[in-house]
């Protein structure tokens, strides 16, 4: 049950936060497609929170 929650809250972040509520490609390629460049955006989301951003110093 702990991790069938776990997949469900990411298909809630997908369809809430990322919009894909409806597939706007036709086809099952274009679905597909679609479904793979979302799954890379919200990995790349959740990986940001996991390793924040370097700070650079700028010497003046």
């Amino acid at each position: 049950m702990k991790l069938r929650k776990k997949v469900e809250m990411l298909f809630v972040q997908l369809k809430r936060i990322l919009g894909v509520g409806r597939l706007r490609l036709r086809g099952l390629c274009g679905a597909s497609d679609e479904f793979v460049l979302t799954t890379t955006a919200q990995n790349l989301r959740i990986l940001t929170k996991i390793c924040p951003a370097q700070q650079h110093t700028c010497k003046a």
